[in-house]
């Protein structure tokens, strides 16, 4: 395929898929299948295209608006190759739970395939005129397929959503204005893009300029920006007040994919933009990130254990584990200290644990969206962590693949959940053991939350209205195992992932200035 627009293709492959599946009525969510399946296959080519030294690949660059400092700039390494192969397969997870959609599907599978063409440019984009626009793609159909086929709530859940999210969007719009204005001398425009960017703030450079135009004092007003916009989209504490509503009014598939994917695009806009750029200012200010990110770990944990509806618990749930990210990466701002091997094994092992609990997190928590959407199809609606009990016995099947699912969660050894949250710690402690060791509480409360799920799911007397729960028939099967079994395969080969990844990772750590 040499010589094709590979990324580009990608990211407009969802488009058509879109403006196909809107005409298509009942047959929408078979298009929806079809394009998103090819989109998986695209993604994983890519997977194997990248470069060996960990720098970026595929890149495609056209002029566009030169004076203002756009360009069409698009490039993928280890950590946006593989967030394009999760975008993939979430989507693809999405599309197939969502087979009971009966009002409008044309525009709800429409819909959902913008979206994902809008995670897949966020991924790829390399500069911030091109990157915000699917930014803010990607949060238009969001909104609409809650706002559309939410909950009893939808409303003010959509709203809230819309809102928090798009503050966040004006905050890094602002800051990279700033960014744009301190970079323009009489000789050149001003840059957005952000290798360039990146290479100005490693030298110094950067601040200086924004300091000459702005202020000494603005640099840090700008991180403190962009780390609020990011923060929002994680979501971290206390940005995270959005999500329980929004996760538990929203239709399961599309849960799974706020969840599973979105999320990501806060850890990645942290990795890509934040970190490279206001890595100094990050440093600066470590401590207090460290402490909202443990609480945001052990917080997400407890806010878990107080829920009785499942969605809610898998929403905090998921801003426990996200949390871990934010320790990681917040960790790794210390300045480097010259012949300090053991310093750079820590970073490199937080850095690639960070990366990892990314693709992990969205492949486990997106099935556990999914088996609460089968819990409720099967039911009648229920999905209340008292309205079940004993289903491993009418449905051993369910109760078999759907614990496996929880026991990733947990981070049992042996499962995909496990490796991501270990090499994590591995980093972390010997960068900030106290915010390490306060965070194992997370761990610890956690086990318990996913213990109680089960024990109250699958265990006990069987309640009236699930005495025929019918176990998985054959298509349900199919569509699970693949899920299943990647987190089997990662579990037992972290290597798959690890050794990819990397070659980015330390080539990220040879670039960044703290």
């Amino acid at each position: 395929m040499s010589g094709i627009p590979i990324l580009t293709l990608l990211t407009v492959l969802p488009l058509v898929g879109a403006a196909i599946a809107v005409v298509s009525g009942k047959h929408a969510r078979g298009v929806a299948i079809l394009t998103t399946g090819a989109c998986v296959a695209l993604a994983l080519y890519i997977w194997t295209q990248l470069p060996l030294n960990g720098s970026m690949g595929l890149v495609e660059w056209h002029a566009w608006a030169p004076s203002l400092g756009i360009e069409y700039h698009l490039g993928v390494d280890g950590l946006g190759a593989l967030m394009l192969v999760l975008s993939a397969i979430v989507t693809l997870m999405s599309v197939d739970a969502a087979h009971r959609v009966h009002h409008q599907p044309g525009l709800y599978f429409a819909l959902v395939l913008v979206l994902e063409s809008g995670l897949f440019g966020s991924f790829t984009a390399l500069n911030f005129f091109h990157w915000f626009l699917f930014w803010e793609l990607s949060l238009i159909p969001a909104f609409f397929l809650i706002k559309l086929w939410g909950g009893a709530r939808r409303g003010p859940a959509a709203t809230q959503f819309f809102v928090y999210t798009m503050a966040g969007s004006v905050a890094l719009l602002v800051a990279f204005l700033a960014v744009f204005v301190s970079t323009t001398t009489a000789d050149s425009p001003g840059t957005m893009d952000f290798s360039r960017l990146a290479f100005l703030a490693s030298t110094g450079t950067l601040e200086s300029m924004v300091a000459a135009h702005l202020g000494s004092h603005v640099m840090m007003w700008l991180a403190a920006g962009v780390l609020a916009g990011f923060a929002v989209k994680v979501p971290m504490f206390p940005f995270h007040t959005w999500l329980p509503a929004a996760y538990a009014e929203a239709p399961s598939p599309v849960t799974m994919l706020l969840t599973g994917a979105m999320s990501k695009m806060g850890v990645y806009g942290l990795l890509r933009i934040a970190v490279p750029l206001f890595g100094h200012q990050i440093a600066q200010i470590r401590t207090p990130l460290l402490v909202l990110a443990v609480a945001t770990v052990v917080m997400g944990a407890w806010a878990a254990a107080a829920q009785k509806d499942l969605k809610r618990v898998f929403a905090y749930s998921s801003v426990n584990h996200l949390g871990y990210c934010l320790l990681g990466i917040f960790a790794l701002a210390v300045p480097f200290s010259a012949g300090d091997a053991g310093q750079l094994t820590s970073q490199a092992a937080a850095l690639n644990g960070v990366i990892l609990q990314m693709f992990n997190h969205g492949i486990t928590a997106a099935a556990l969206f999914w088996f609460v959407a089968l819990l409720q199809q099967r039911t009648g609606g229920h999905r209340g962590i008292d309205d079940f009990g004993g289903l491993r016995k009418p449905a051993p099947v369910f109760a078999g693949l759907m614990g496996i699912a929880l026991f990733s969660s947990l981070g049992l050894p042996g499962l995909n959940g496990f490796v991501g949250e270990f090499l994590i710690f591995r980093g972390v402690f010997s960068l900030a053991w106290v915010a390490s060791t306060v965070s194992i509480l997370g761990l610890l409360v956690t086990a318990a939350v996913i213990l109680t799920v089960i024990q109250k799911v699958f265990t006990g007397p069987v309640p009236e209205h699930c005495a025929g729960f019918p176990d998985l028939h054959t298509g349900e099967r199919m569509a699970l195992a693949p899920v299943i079994g990647l987190m089997l395969l990662i579990g037992i080969l972290p290597g798959l992932i690890v050794n990819s990844v990397n070659p980015t990772v330390l080539d990220l750590l040879r670039h960044w200035r703290f």
